[in-house]
C-alpha cells in the first residue's frame, strides 16, 4: 500500500477531523460557510487562465513570505 504525503503542517489526525467536519455539516451549514467566504474582505476568488496558474502561485508565495517576516520583525 502507497503511504499518503500530506502538505507541511498536516497529517492523517488533521485530515480526519477535517473530513468529520464536512461531513457533519448539514447542507444549510454548507451553504452558510461557502458564503462567508465570499464577504471576507481580505481574499477574493477568480478565474485564472491555468497557464498563469504557477505565476499566480509564486507571488501568493511570495507575499505569504513577506506578511510572515513583517509580522516576525
Amino acid at each position: 500500500m502507497k503511504k499518503s504525503k500530506f502538505p507541511k503542517g498536516w497529517d492523517e489526525k488533521k485530515v480526519k477531523r477535517v473530513l468529520a467536519h464536512y461531513e457533519k455539516q448539514t447542507e444549510e451549514e454548507a451553504v452558510a460557510e461557502d458564503e462567508a467566504a465570499y464577504e471576507t474582505r481580505t481574499q477574493t476568488a477568480m478565474d485564472i487562465p491555468v497557464q498563469l496558474v504557477p505565476k499566480v502561485r509564486e507571488l501568493i508565495a511570495k507575499h505569504q513570505a513577506l506578511q510572515h517576516v513583517e509580522t516576525t520583525a
